[in-house]
Order: structure tokens, then sequence, then C-alpha cells
């Protein structure tokens, strides 16, 4: 066998959540250049369709679901529609979330607190404890992969509020011990900890606080921002067997900025 067989997706099936745009989209399509069909779920149909065609493209089957999963209800439907319509399901990609709001903790209204909480981390729980229940019902294993961040282990520079460090050291906590949990059933958990992308948000944050977006890349020891496309090869790996005895680990992908 050859080491590229490997990483050899075929016959797979892979769920993500936000996998229309930014990360999510490299990830997911990656994932099918690999081999994977794909059932992405996002709350923007028209970037959902079009991500759908280039999987599609691809040669490999694809589905989309519309949903908000930061909202628990939409964020079940999701989950049970795919296993209903378009399981089983050998692959989940917890990758919605973002920082959205610069509110200072001192000034964090407790709901919404509980929104960004929602979309953060809830819907990662959500997402593991209903695709992964189907995973160990099915008995034959399966792939988790945790969109966290450096933020898990660091403070972020120069922005109020700290919803979003909170949520994503949680992740990476819950990816340990559900990784620990669940490798009786052949079932690895493992986590992604991206560091600067210039993704939408990102782009969004570098206009209206282009001195955060500055002094973050002024300390990125390769001197520049990734590309969302360096992504998708570590998402590959994760999601196949050639990672089959990893499990429970925090891969950082930062270009070097958590080494100061």
């Amino acid at each position: 066998m050859s080491i590229f067989d490997r990483f050899k997706l075929t016959g797979k099936r892979l769920f993500i959540t936000g996998g229309s745009r930014g990360l999510g989209r490299e990830m997911a399509l990656a994932i099918a250049d690999a081999g994977a069909d794909v059932v992405l779920v996002g709350r923007d149909v028209p970037s959902l369709e079009k991500t759908a065609g280039d999987i599609r493209a691809l040669g490999r089957q694809a589905w989309f679901l519309q949903a908000d999963v930061g909202k628990t209800d939409e964020c079940e439907r999701a989950c049970q529609e795919a296993l209903e319509k378009h399981g089983p399901i050998d692959i989940l990609i917890n990758n919605v979330g973002g920082r959205r709001e610069n509110i200072p903790t001192e000034s964090m209204p407790l709901e919404k607190w509980r929104e960004l909480m929602d979309l953060n981390l809830t819907s990662c729980v959500l997402c593991t404890k209903l695709i992964g229940a189907a995973m160990i019902e099915r008995g034959q294993g399966g792939r988790i992969i945790n969109i966290a961040s450096i933020n898990s282990l660091v403070a972020g520079r120069g922005i109020a509020g700290r919803h979003y460090e909170t949520a994503k050291g949680a992740m990476l906590q819950f990816t340990r011990s559900v990784a620990a949990d669940w490798a009786v059933h052949k079932i690895t958990v493992n986590a992604i900890l991206p560091g600067g992308f210039m993704t939408e948000p990102n782009q969004r944050w570098s206009k209206i606080h282009p001195e955060v977006i500055e002094r973050f890349k002024a300390n990125i020891p390769l001197g520049k921002f990734g590309e969302p496309e360096d992504l998708g090869p570590l998402a590959v790996y994760l999601a196949s067997d050639a990672s089959r005895y990893m499990t429970g680990a925090a891969l950082v992908i930062d270009g070097g900025y958590t080494l100061w």
C-alpha cells in the first residue's frame, strides 16, 4: 500500500458546520478532493449552493442544510436531518464560530454572553452528542475534528471581552475528555487551533480595528497570515486513516504566533 492511500477518504461522508465559506469551505473541498461526500451546514444559501457545486465538480456528492447552529433548536434539526437523509456520517467537523463582538467583560450583557457561548461551544457539544451517538451505535468508528483557536491557549491582544477565549478553551478540554471516553469506540476526537487567517470576519476586523490586525501580523514569526486552503491538508490528515493513532490532540497552525 502506498503511503498516500492512508489519506484517501473514498466512501466516507463528512458533516461540517459553517462549511460554505472561509476555513470551513476549504476543509470541505479538501476532504471531498480526498474522496468523501459532504453535508454542508450554514446560514447563507448562495454560498452553500456554490460550495456544494464546487464539491460536485470534484466528482463527489454534496448536500446542504440551511441552519444557524448557534441556535440550539436549529442545530439539533440539522443534525437529525443529516442523519436521517444523508447518513451515515463518518467525519464530523465542528467549524462554526467567531468572536463577532468586541464588548468588554465588565459590560457584557448576560444574554449576549449566552448567545456567543451557544455559537462557539454549545453547537460543538450538540453536534458531537448527536452525530457522535450515531457513530457509536453504528460501531464502525469515526473522526471528529473541532476547530478551536490559538485563543484556546492565549488571550487575543487588544480585543475586549473574553467570551471567545472562554468558549474555545472549553472546546479544547471537551475535545480531550470526549477523546478519552470514545477511544473504546474507535472514534478519534482532535482539535485544530488556527491562528491568523484572513477570512471574511478577520477582513471585517481589519477595517474596523486595523491596529489589532497589524499588531497580530507583526507577531507572526513567518511574517504573514495563513491562507484558508492551508487548513485543508491538516483536516484531511485528521479525517483519514493516516491519523488513526492520534486522539485528544491539539494541533496549532499559526505561523509561529504562539511561540513568543
